[in-house]
């Protein structure tokens, strides 16, 4: 017993971790994403901007994911669907703004300001309507069914013959913003970076939070959790349906970057990347996404001009990481036990 006391009390006193390499790594990676656009004009290869941009694109769905996948213990393979969506209401608004001016009979708009809230509100109303159902079950049965639900909104993508079907759907101009420039790609990856900045923020406060506090003790040990007089489904839902909005963010900016929406952007592989790319940066660490984003799509993108069949480097790349770094990337950069 009193060994025991020991261990407990030396365990409680041992140091842990200064934050110093975490300040370094969020720094430098801060810095290296701010400079880039610099660093591209200084090599002359304006595609550098555009890689980026996509991964600070896939880094909010990634965090967003992250937040109930690390935070919450909810394994959702359907996350896709609130990307796709986010990305087709762009599109559809954009579509009927060129061609009739109204969507049954309420006039359009490529304002930002009024299309964004439109898509994230309708991708958080999706994610209420999944997890409110989808949550009361758990383990493998909340996998399939979030997966189902993730397949249902891809096929119903896929029959929208009018706004392309499976070949997806062309826009022909990035939304507006009053004094912002978005057809500048350089203002608009600043942007993107500026949403990202601001998500984590976000993200973090939560994390911190009551809410998240509650969120990680249902994820610990339900029972007390329950014991204790929280309730799980509202907690849990809620998460959801944040998480939600944040994937449907991602979604409207990928459209605003590729002017082109298509059904694979629900479809489960989607949901599969940002899973892969969560756990590839480190589970529950919420930076660890962004540091996964760009060592994913930057291995795809450099091993896919090597060969076509890169994931068979990429499989073994990840198995890798979750064997011999439980917190992934992130975890191994920083050196910390303890989550973020």
């Amino acid at each position: 017993m009193s060994d025991s006391l020991t261990h407990s009390a030396a365990a409680a006193t041992a140091p842990r971790p200064g934050p110093g390499r975490r300040l370094v790594v969020h720094g430098l990676g801060l810095a290296v994403f701010a400079a880039m656009p610099l660093i591209a004009a200084a090599v002359g290869d304006p595609f550098v901007v555009s890689l980026f941009t996509r991964f600070l694109i896939y880094a909010i769905a990634a965090v967003a994911l992250d937040l109930v996948m690390g935070y919450g213990a909810l394994i959702s393979f359907g996350h896709a669907a609130f990307f796709g969506l986010g990305g087709y209401v762009v599109g559809i608004i954009a579509h009927h703004a060129a061609e009739t001016g109204t969507i049954f009979g309420i006039a359009t708009s490529n304002s930002a300001l009024v299309v964004w809230p439109v898509a994230i509100g309708l991708s958080a109303l999706l994610a209420l309507i999944i997890g409110g159902l989808s949550l009361r079950t758990q383990g493998v049965q909340f996998i399939m069914i979030t997966l189902a639900f993730g397949q249902m909104v891809y096929f119903m993508l896929v029959s929208l013959e009018v706004y392309g079907g499976d070949d997806g759907l062309l826009i022909m101009e990035r939304n507006t913003l009053p004094g912002i420039d978005l057809s500048d790609p350089t203002v608009f990856y600043y942007l993107c970076l500026a949403v990202l900045a601001g998500w984590l923020l976000l993200c973090r406060r939560l994390v911190g939070s009551r809410f998240g506090m509650v969120l990680r003790g249902l994820k610990q040990n339900e029972r007390r959790a329950v014991n204790l007089g929280f309730a799980p489904l509202p907690h849990r839902v809620a998460a959801f349906v944040i998480s939600g909005a944040g994937t449907g963010l991602a979604g409207v900016l990928w459209a605003n970057y590729a002017l082109y929406v298509s059904p694979d952007m629900a479809a489960w592989s989607k949901s599969g990347e940002f899973m892969s790319i969560v756990i590839l940066g480190g589970v529950g660490t919420l930076f660890g996404p962004v540091i996964g984003a760009a060592v994913f799509l930057g291995l795809e993108q450099l091993l896919a001009i090597w060969t076509e069949h890169w994931m068979l480097v990429m499989g073994p790349v990840l198995v890798a990481v979750v064997l011999f770094a439980r917190r992934g990337l992130y975890g191994f950069l920083v050196g910390e036990r303890t989550h973020d």
